[in-house]
């Protein structure tokens, strides 16, 4: 983050959600009618751009490559994870950590019935989406949602949960999504443990993980460059785990995984045409022990 200015990447995962919204419904990996709402006048004109021409927009994907596929596949997985849970009456209260401009708390209102949805983020990212929000709270279902908004480098996220009214104990559904590759690893571990300590057992974690592709190709190599090309940004990728290692660390801060939902897993459940997703990121989801 850029101290002080919303997240540039949150604006840049809602384009990319957005153009899903051009394909036909059946053809859509992902249905997300708020996500252009939240886009500056530069990401609102390349979205109207893509719109326009079906194949620039199929351009823009093949030369991403495979990011704006994996950021389509990776809502819904996790989509599709809490509605689930919410379907089988397993979760009391939902967790956004990071939050950005997810809108699941709108998509999901009927299914959530009442549940509380906690939106934790930085105050520059939470305070410009409540702004836009507040424009169209005609168009939104009624949602219980509770912004929290935090100072991760020095606020606590328990104390800020709970002066928010989350319920210690009570099993809750966490969703943590394109934030840990920018954190340390004491961080994420420490997070982690922060939300066993607060939901317990039974509590359901869906999130992704980045990982450095080593194959020594040209488009491995490219991969790499990617993560590196965030710094620029302001929002550099300093934490990864390799897929093969993601249970046995997640067992080590209590949790037991359920899935791990790597590019082939996700293109087989989601993809049915020729787009790929980025080998470098995959999912998980795990229940607290």
């Amino acid at each position: 983050m850029i101290r002080g200015r919303p997240s540039q990447t949150a604006e840049v995962v809602c384009l990319l959600r957005a153009t899903d919204q051009r394909r036909k419904p059946a053809q859509r990996i992902l249905d997300d009618p708020y996500a252009r709402w939240f886009l500056g006048p530069l990401a609102s004109a390349t979205l109207a751009t893509w719109e326009a021409s079906g194949r620039l927009g199929d351009l823009a994907e093949r030369l991403s490559p495979g990011v704006t596929t994996f950021v389509l596949v990776r809502h819904r997985y996790i989509d599709d994870r809490l509605a689930a849970a919410l379907a089988g009456g397993r979760i009391h209260q939902v967790v956004l950590l990071g939050a950005g401009y997810d809108t699941r708390a709108y998509r999901f209102a009927t299914a959530l019935a009442g549940r509380p949805v906690f939106e934790v983020d930085f105050p520059a990212t939470s305070g410009r989406k409540a702004r836009i929000l507040a424009r169209h709270a005609n168009e939104l279902p009624k949602s219980d949602v509770r912004r929290v908004e935090i100072d991760f480098q020095t606020e606590s996220l328990e104390e800020r949960l709970l002066a928010s009214g989350f319920e210690r104990g009570r099993t809750t559904f966490f969703v943590w999504e394109g934030v840990s590759m920018y954190l340390t690893r004491e961080t994420v571990k420490g997070t982690l443990a922060a939300m066993v300590a607060l939901g317990g057992a039974g509590s359901e974690l869906a999130m992704d993980f980045w990982h450095l592709v080593d194959a020594p190709d040209l488009l491995s190599s490219a991969y790499r460059a990617s993560a590196s090309a965030l710094s620029l940004v302001g929002e550099p990728v300093t934490f990864g785990i390799h897929p093969e290692d993601a249970v046995a660390f997640l067992a080590r801060q209590g949790f037991r995984v359920e899935e791990v939902a790597d590019a082939a897993v996700l293109e087989q459940c989601y993809v049915r045409d020729r787009r790929r997703v980025h080998p470098a990121m995959y999912l998980v989801h795990a229940t607290v022990m």
